[in-house]
């Protein structure tokens, strides 16, 4: 292959690198959501011209070029955190990214052999996106991060369709749109004018007529559910943002100060009255860096604070229990009374691999620095259930598990009338993470009716009404304290009861339309 050959070559390429980079800035910090909705266009229009092994790769570059750009904050983190050096600390986000753009090679591979100016192509192409993104949820352990549908947070009529299908419909059909756009594209070079019209409006009769049906019911539901939130029974919660650099948080001589950093805040809610109309405090996840009640002193101090707050603590701490002569660790949030007297507790079920543990760890030894600043946790009891405060039914999740759609899903359905989630995002710094993080709670409230609390040690801290509306959010790296009404809603929506039936269809439909391509190809 010559020199211009080989340009020609890698020119071809660019489509491909350009629809990544276009999809990471449809996501926060950018939040130019529209640009999701043509971010796979120039992809899918490119591999028109390739092969199967070279649509692979384009959807492979696709991914890495969009992953890489997405989740450059690991790079920084683990270098910080994990005391590794750039050239150990780039690549472990370099085979994440590899990972995850697995799955676009996987999309683009089978998307070449579909009929590119076919009608039903949009509807086969979002069906197998969604199946490869719900896949991804749960293999491996699952890393949902980047779903394209997150990427519409802020779309409040759309999204609200979420409480059927859950994220995954909004990926469904942001996918549907760019592939509508790719086969109209190839319809005015197939057919003649007059059928090509056709065909293109009756394509995107469709794919409009499904858009305009979601966003009808989405109006709907909005308005039926701010009527249950005006009728619903409410708690007045506050939510501390503690603001305790990463740095000194774990350090021993500077657990006291942050002890009576946190007391001081409490006492700041009762000079301002604040007790006097507050239900629940929440602070974020180990906002108390020791073993809570096995440290007698710092307990004492806490205990002696919340008692003359005189209302209901949920705050986070590291635990530990000893099973079989072994001390077994946990992430845990402890449901404290106004007495001082520990009525609940919560031990994270879902932990973070190489933060929290480290998986094989006989294979990925050299990684175990990474997890001196979090911890070697393990998981708590599967069988997620509320914590009680007077009469309402709090589901609490740490950090991490917000991004995993199931895990809220039976919590409410097992009795929860408001969401919490606690995290610690100090570790990303003032990168697009804590954000990004934020922005997936806004789904966990949609898909199951439920307002939802967020306490994060650095930001962003916030509240999320029932049907996505952030009614208030921090700032990053501030000490804040903020108070809010929260609606205790009891309905139960489609997606808390069946979850994710309509990725798990879409995964049947794939599945079909596989077994069919691989019949043809066999019989031509």
């Amino acid at each position: 292959m010559n020199l211009t050959n080989r340009i020609i070559h890698f020119i071809k390429y660019f489509p491909a690198c350009f629809s990544g980079f276009i999809l990471t800035m449809s996501f926060p910090k950018i939040s130019f959501s529209l640009l999701a909705w043509i971010g796979l266009v120039p992809l899918l229009i490119s591999i028109s011209k390739m092969n199967r092994k070279q649509s692979f790769y384009a959807g492979l570059l696709t991914g890495m070029c969009h992953f890489l750009s997405l989740l450059y904050w690991i790079t920084p983190t683990v270098q910080t955190y994990g005391n590794l050096p750039l050239f150990l600390a780039f690549p472990i986000l370099v085979l994440l990214s590899f990972y995850l753009s697995l799955y676009l090679g996987i999309f683009t591979l089978i998307f070449k052999s579909f009929k590119q100016n076919s009608i039903l192509t949009p509807f086969k192409a979002a069906a197998l996106w969604t199946s490869l993104e719900y896949i991804r949820s749960f293999c491996f352990t699952g890393f949902p991060w980047g779903s394209i549908g997150y990427s519409q947070y802020m779309q409040i009529d759309l999204i609200q369709v979420a409480d059927i299908t859950g994220i995954y419909g909004i990926s469904f059909l942001i996918v549907l749109f760019n592939s509508g756009v790719c086969a109209s594209f190839f319809m005015v070079g197939f057919y003649n004018k007059k059928v090509r019209i056709k065909k293109i409006i009756s394509l995107f009769f469709c794919i409009f007529f499904i858009i305009g049906a979601v966003l009808i019911y989405g109006k709907i539901r909005l308005q039926d559910i701010d009527k249950a939130i005006l009728k619903a029974p409410r708690k007045n919660i506050t939510v501390v943002q503690g603001n305790i650099s990463q740095h000194v948080k774990w350090d021993k001589s500077f657990k006291e100060n942050i002890v009576k950093k946190y007391c001081n805040l409490f006492q700041n809610i009762s000079h301002n009255n604040i007790n006097e109309t507050t239900d629940l405090v929440i602070l974020p996840e180990t906002a108390l860096p020791f073993y809570y009640l096995n440290n007698k002193k710092l307990s004492s101090i806490v205990n002696k604070c919340i008692k003359k707050t005189q209302t209901s603590f949920l705050l986070g701490s590291p635990a530990f229990e000893y099973k079989n002569n072994k001390a077994i660790f946990y992430n845990r949030a402890y449901m404290i009374n106004k007495s001082g007297v520990i009525t609940g507790k919560y031990d994270k079920i879902h932990l973070v691999p190489f933060g929290e543990y480290v998986p094989l760890e006989d294979y990925f030894f050299f990684l175990g620095k990474i997890i001196t600043h979090a911890g070697n946790f393990s998981s708590g009891e599967k069988n997620i259930q509320p914590l009680i405060f007077k009469d309402t039914n709090l589901g609490v999740l740490i950090c991490f598990e917000i991004i995993f759609p199931e895990l809220s899903a039976d919590i409410v359905k097992n009795g929860a009338d408001i969401l919490v989630t606690i995290t610690n995002d100090a570790w990303f710094g003032f990168s697009s993470a804590p954000l990004q993080h934020f922005s997936m709670s806004v789904f966990r409230a949609v898909e199951n009716r439920r307002a939802l609390v967020r306490s994060a040690n650095t930001g962003i801290s916030g509240f999320i009404d029932p049907v996505g509306r952030v009614i208030q959010r921090t700032n990053l790296f501030k000490e804040q304290v903020i108070t809010k009404s929260v609606p205790c809603l009891k309905l139960k929506s489609f997606y808390t009861y069946y979850k994710d039936v309509f990725a798990k269809g879409c995964i049947i439909i794939s599945l079909i339309m596989i077994v069919f391509s691989l019949f043809n190809r066999k019989n031509s």
